[in-house]
């Protein structure tokens, strides 16, 4: 039995299709009663000892508001408990470099070191920025508005969300990638414009950027990951998805084609909302 935390996320929803396709059982996590899931909460020790029990492997994802280890904590706390053998953690590009005086990814970090104390047995994934992160501005994009930009000229090797999931997938189920640590990137270095540029192409329609170096806005663990990968820390390519999934890693422009329907259905959305729009103000 596998644990999917972050069931219903950028790469938790791609890991429960691939589990549901390959017949492997499996619960999802998540803080909301759903079908064939369980509702638990990471500050609540006693609703993560019901999601562990009678689990063998873990797929932990976590996202807090703050950047901090202790939902990981809790949660392979929970898991030595109840007698979990294994742990798969979705980390971070560059945790544990210093930037600025500074640790990237210092909480991503501190959550490895837990894990790697506890005694299971475990595999680190730690992917730079995902292709999907476009998605979060379908709206500005069919505004015609332009998209910020955090990491200036710098290149990322931009990582296809589903080779992450295909990765998270093959560790779980096999002992093969034990111990590993592995830095999942795309087949190419792409500055932010190179994204909106080939994006442009998909879409037939503008894609502007606009330069937002507001860094001192974000929270401290994000902002200084931001601020490393801004200064060329995460320009390179690693061949571990091809190494682990015996194919290419998947490029910008495919995860863009593959998605071109995510934002025409926003296109469909924006009209019908302004023709609603019109009609109110008319009547």
């Amino acid at each position: 039995m596998i644990l999917v935390t972050g069931a219903t996320g950028t790469i938790g929803s791609h890991v429960v299709r691939l589990l549901t396709e390959q017949g492997v059982p499996f619960r999802a996590m998540s803080r909301r009663e759903r079908p064939g899931g369980v509702r638990a909460d990471f500050d609540d020790p006693a609703s993560l000892a019901r999601a562990v029990a009678d689990v063998d492997t873990v797929f932990l994802v976590t996202v807090p508001p703050v950047p901090t280890a202790d939902h990981d904590i809790a949660l392979v706390t929970a898991a030595r408990a109840a007698g979990v053998r294994k742990v798969v953690k979705l980390s971070a590009i560059g945790s544990g470099e210093r930037f600025d005086g500074a640790t990237v990814g210092a909480w991503h970090l501190a959550a490895e070191e837990a894990i790697e104390a506890s005694g299971l047995v475990w595999t680190m994934l730690r992917p730079p920025s995902f292709a999907s992160n476009f998605l979060w501005y379908r709206a500005l994009i069919q505004a015609g508005e332009p998209i910020p930009n955090l990491v200036g000229d710098s290149r990322q090797a931009i990582v296809d969300p589903r080779d992450v999931a295909a990765v998270a997938v093959a560790a779980m189920t096999s002992a093969a990638h034990d111990g590993q640590r592995y830095d999942l990137t795309g087949p190419e270095l792409l500055t932010f414009a190179d994204q909106a540029a080939i994006l442009e192409r998909v879409l037939e329609r503008p894609v502007k950027i606009a330069d937002a170096n507001a860094l001192d806005q974000l929270p401290a663990g994000m902002s200084t990951g931001i601020g490393w990968a801004r200064s060329g820390g995460a320009a390179y390519v690693t061949d571990h998805v091809p190494q682990v999934l015996g194919r290419p890693a998947g490029t910008f422009e495919q995860w863009a084609r593959d998605h071109r329907e995510r934002f025409a259905v926003m296109t469909a959305s924006v009209r019908s909302k302004k023709a609603s729009m019109t009609s109110i103000r008319r009547s």
